[in-house]
């Protein structure tokens, strides 16, 4: 009996760890926490004196006592960890929408400047890959087939975002954006052929309702900016439908190094084509006489690496919570960015537009939660 015991409190070696229930938030608990509630008692009495009676073995110390490595703070309070995480992600994108229109103020091309946001992303991945934070993953044809359309999609709905917060304020922009909901459930019903159920429509009439409401009296109206914002719209459907067939193994950060390096790809000729002249003749100049050199580099260099930063934390903070914390975040993520920046940039709205607004983001709360409702019961059925 006391064999028994002794061997149920060898502790564990600080290798791999190959017992899926020793591994929390991807660090390794102590091992007595993994034992039966009925055991655990006899064996904190009867462990010290087995082991002191065995000989010292590697991981224990002079006094026969198992060396246990420390929880790490992210094991220790995950809820605090993913808080920094959802504070992080909002804070960058705020940052970058503030920064980014502010440079519109001045410098009005939008086309360069999504190559921008693109190319100091992908310095950032290589400057990743070459420290091996992350190890790049391999890539090869058939990979890159399926990622190729996704890529395009990201950088067409990219740019025609960035048309559309040049032309207009970016709460409308936003405001419009709010759409997407409503082209993500035309494309699954008329184009993947899935059904989706009449409550999920009805809680979208909102949203169509809201947006309409607030373009009619938007101040800052124009058509360049509400089609562009359509179009992004449109665009980034696509890129989820793309995204569900280029389901691949390998990880979220590699593949999104992948996709921006191929956006960036797309988006370079068309910059040249359509604003390259005029950046040449007095686009730089006009820029640089208004702010300056250093803040001009400063702005494009800080407002590329936001932008790339607030992407890369979504995607890390999602992957860390249930699917109708994740419709929360990114409702709650738009009301801040419109928030701040009617506040930071002084943006006068109607009443109705207000109202409009109100009703577009509480009919994509509806939606995002009827959704996530959804997708846990799917996830029930499955692990039933």
């Amino acid at each position: 009996m006391r064999a028994a015991f002794a061997s149920a409190a060898q502790p564990r070696p600080n290798g791999p760890v190959t017992d899926a229930g020793n591994l929390v938030w991807g660090r390794q608990l102590r091992p007595n926490i993994l034992l039966p509630s009925p055991l655990k008692l006899t064996v904190e009495k009867r462990v010290k004196p087995v082991l002191a009676a065995a000989s010292p073995a590697e991981g224990s110390d002079s006094a026969g006592e198992a060396k246990v490595a420390p929880v790490g703070f992210a094991a220790k309070y995950p809820a605090l960890v993913t808080g920094f995480f959802f504070f992080m992600w909002y804070f960058l994108n705020v940052i970058f929408n503030i920064l980014n229109k502010k440079i519109y103020n001045y410098f009005p091309y939008p086309y360069f400047v999504s190559v921008i946001h693109l190319g100091v992303g992908v310095v950032y991945c290589l400057a990743s890959w070459a420290v091996g934070l992350p190890k790049r993953a391999p890539i090869d044809a058939n990979i890159l087939k399926l990622l190729i359309p996704v890529a395009v999609c990201h950088a067409l709905g990219h740019v025609t975002s960035n048309v559309s917060f040049a032309a207009v304020a970016v709460s409308f922009t936003h405001t419009i954006k709010a759409l997407e909901p409503f082209f993500n459930a035309a494309a699954s019903q008329f184009i993947l052929g899935q059904q989706i159920p009449l409550t999920l429509w009805l809680s979208l009439a909102p949203v169509v309702l809201g947006v309409s409401m607030a373009s009619l009296t938007e101040l800052s109206f124009n058509w360049t900016g509400f089609i562009s914002a359509m179009i992004s719209n449109i665009s980034f459907t696509y890129r989820s439908i793309y995204s569900k067939k280029a389901m691949t193994d390998m990880d979220s950060t590699n593949l999104y190094a992948y996709i921006s390096i191929i956006a960036l790809i797309v988006c370079i000729p068309p910059a040249i084509l359509f604003e390259g002249p005029k950046l040449m003749q007095h686009g730089f100049k006009d820029a640089i006489a208004k702010v300056g050199m250093t803040r001009f580099i400063t702005d494009l260099i800080c407002v590329g690496l936001f932008y790339h930063l607030y992407n890369q934390l979504a995607t890390n903070t999602l992957e860390r919570v249930a699917p109708l914390t994740h419709a929360v975040g990114n409702v709650l993520k738009r009301v801040f960015v419109i928030g701040f920046s009617i506040i930071i940039f002084g943006n006068k709205i109607s009443t109705q537009t207000a109202i409009g607004t109100s009703i577009a983001i509480a009919g994509v709360a509806m939606y995002s939660y009827i959704k996530a409702q959804m997708e846990e019961e799917k996830r029930k059925a499955k692990t039933a």
